[in-house]
C-alpha cells in the first residue's frame, strides 16, 4: 500500500451491514471512512466535506448511483467515484464510466481490488489537483509585474 496520507473515502450504500463491515475493513487498513445510506445523504456530505473518493452503490432507493455520482461531480469535480453493484451488466458499467466513474466493481467486492482502486483514485485526484495548482500559480505569476 502507498505510504501516502490516508485516503478519505465516502462509502455510499443502502445495505447497512455491508457499509459497516466494509468501513471496518477499510479503516483497519488505514483509510478514513465516512458512511452514508443514500444518494441524498452522500450529496449533503460532499457539500460539507472533502473526500478523495466516493465508493457508490449503483442500485439504491431514491436517487440511484449514477445520479448520485453526477451530483457529486457537480459539487466536487475533482473527486473520484468508484461504482459498486451486485447486478453488474456491461451496459451499467459503460454508463457509469461514461458519466465519470473512475472504475466499476462487482459485489461481493474483493477488498484488495477495492483498495487498489481507492489508491488509484487518490493518485488521480492528487494529479488533477497538482495540475490545477500549477496552472493557478502560472496565472498569478503572469499577472504580477515584478
Amino acid at each position: 500500500m502507498d505510504n501516502q496520507l490516508a485516503a478519505k473515502v465516502l462509502l455510499v450504500d443502502d445495505e447497512r451491514e455491508f457499509i459497516e463491515l466494509m468501513s471496518q475493513r477499510l479503516e483497519t487498513r488505514g483509510l478514513k471512512v465516512v458512511t452514508v445510506a443514500s444518494g441524498e445523504e452522500a450529496i449533503a456530505e460532499v457539500a460539507d466535506h472533502s473526500f478523495d473518493v466516493a465508493v457508490v452503490d449503483l442500485a439504491m432507493p431514491g436517487i440511484d448511483g449514477i445520479e448520485t455520482m453526477k451530483q457529486i461531480k457537480e459539487v466536487r469535480p475533482d473527486m473520484e467515484v468508484i461504482m459498486l453493484t451486485g447486478q453488474a451488466t456491461v451496459k451499467s458499467g459503460i454508463d457509469a464510466m461514461k458519466h465519470g466513474a473512475l472504475d466499476f466493481l462487482e459485489k461481493p467486492v474483493i477488498i484488495n481490488d477495492l483498495l487498489d482502486k481507492i489508491w488509484k483514485a487518490k493518485r488521480e485526484r492528487m494529479r488533477v489537483l497538482e495540475k490545477k495548482t500549477a496552472e493557478e500559480m502560472k496565472n498569478i505569476l503572469r499577472s504580477k509585474s515584478w
